[in-house]
């Protein structure tokens, strides 16, 4: 068993003295303690040696160093219990009496059958705040559906719109679906707080996946109505902004450019030295350029292609034009802008020692909260939970290790 660790620091953080209990798995139920931890929370995750995180499995590695798992639970205190007895479902009520809230995402129903639904946390403390995140939510007729991310972005209409012009559309290869929930969640999260200081009740958060996903289609969700047309992938296509897209440049680089007015596509042109573009009656006007646009991104393909996609970036927007160079994950861990503002942070823990993180991306004056710990062992804080924050003594802690309630 991990060793034990000492009355943990106050980290400082908006959320200071909140005290959250994660019953969550992958990551949209993480995403959501992560930023709750972030903020200053302390947020205790319960897992069990027999009924793991499917994240600490993922990479093939150790369970304490699997890289999908060490990515996202900063901050983040572990505690084991087996929620399969009713010994650990008893010590999982203990801990919901001493926590402000409690975020959920496993299977539909499982809550219910363990009686952690919030009719009965509401017994065990009547402010408690509950997140529950679900594909579809708890209720209606497709509450019992498990589901993971890209069935969120698949169902709320965005993987439709996302995809080459005239080409099958192909969502994106990023788990966006399950930190967009898991944002969502952590504000709802926030309101309910506020809502708790203002009139002591405590709520429940009936939170569904495919709703966060469908609220970020914006527009498209009601153009076939006013258009009589349904929306179709269509790249990087802005009804008022032509040029707009990524053009490629040297050595496999791309940069992408959006010229929104008539003086940013002169000084494209000009920059470009392209003054056959600027004449061209083709693209005299924005009207002009977009029904042109296929051969306009065409020809500045042709032109950019030469150049260092960094340095054209930056003569574009010294001249007043939008542009940046499309960074990949290894450029971003080297870029100075972002180590400058702390956008990476240095976090430590057992299996990997030090290391840089992506941070939380605000910046708070006076009170920022310290995001300094890394991923938890399974474990890891079973003293301090239950010994401080439960009160059992080190014999009772010793006698649930070995009949397996805590393992």
């Amino acid at each position: 068993m991990p060793q034990p660790e000492p009355t943990l620091p106050n980290r400082g953080g908006p959320l200071a003295g909140i005290r959250v209990l994660e019953i969550t798995k992958v990551w949209a139920g993480p995403y959501a303690g992560k930023i709750l931890a972030a903020l200053g929370a302390e947020v205790i995750k319960v897992e069990s040696a027999t009924n793991l995180d499917e994240m600490r499995a993922y990479g093939g590695v150790d369970i304490n160093s699997a890289p999908y798992f060490v990515s996202i639970n900063q901050e983040i205190l572990s505690v084991q219990v087996n929620m399969k007895t009713d010994e650990g479902l008893e010590l999982v009520r203990q801990m919901v009496a001493k926590s402000d809230i409690v975020v959920d995402n496993i299977r539909p129903g499982a809550m219910e059958r363990s009686k952690l639904d919030y009719e009965h946390l509401k017994e065990i403390k009547p402010d408690i705040i509950q997140c529950s995140i679900k594909m579809w939510g708890t209720d209606g007729p497709l509450g019992y559906q498990t589901g993971y991310a890209p069935c969120f972005a698949a169902l709320s209409g965005l993987t439709n719109l996302v995809g080459y012009e005239g080409e099958t559309p192909e969502g994106m290869n990023i788990r966006y679906g399950d930190a967009t929930a898991g944002a969502w969640a952590a504000l709802a999260c926030i309101a309910a707080l506020n809502h708790r200081d203002r009139t002591g009740e405590g709520q429940f958060i009936d939170h569904s996946a495919v709703e966060s996903m469908t609220a970020l289609v914006g527009d498209s969700l009601f153009a076939y109505a006013l258009t009589g047309e349904v929306p179709k992938s269509d790249g990087n296509f802005h009804p008022e902004i032509c040029p707009h897209g990524a053009y490629p440049c040297a050595d496999g680089e791309w940069i992408s450019i959006a010229a929104a007015d008539e003086v940013e596509w002169l000084s494209l042109c000009r920059v470009l030295e392209a003054g056959s573009l600027a004449a061209d009656p083709r693209y005299a006007a924005l009207a002009r350029r977009l029904e042109n646009r296929h051969a306009l991104d065409a020809a500045l393909g042709a032109l950019t292609s030469t150049h260092n996609a960094g340095a054209l970036a930056e003569a574009l927007r010294h001249a007043g034009v939008p542009a940046f160079r499309s960074q990949s994950s290894i450029d971003l861990c080297g870029d100075d802008w972002l180590w400058g503002r702390e956008g990476f942070r240095m976090v430590s823990d057992h299996k990997n020692g030090s290391r840089p993180i992506i941070g939380p991306s605000w910046r708070m004056e006076p009170d920022m909260a310290k995001v300094e710990r890394g991923a938890p062992l399974l474990g890891e804080h079973n003293d301090y939970v239950y010994r401080e924050v439960l009160g059992l003594s080190q014999e009772r802690l010793e006698d649930l290790v070995a009949r397996k309630v805590v393992e």
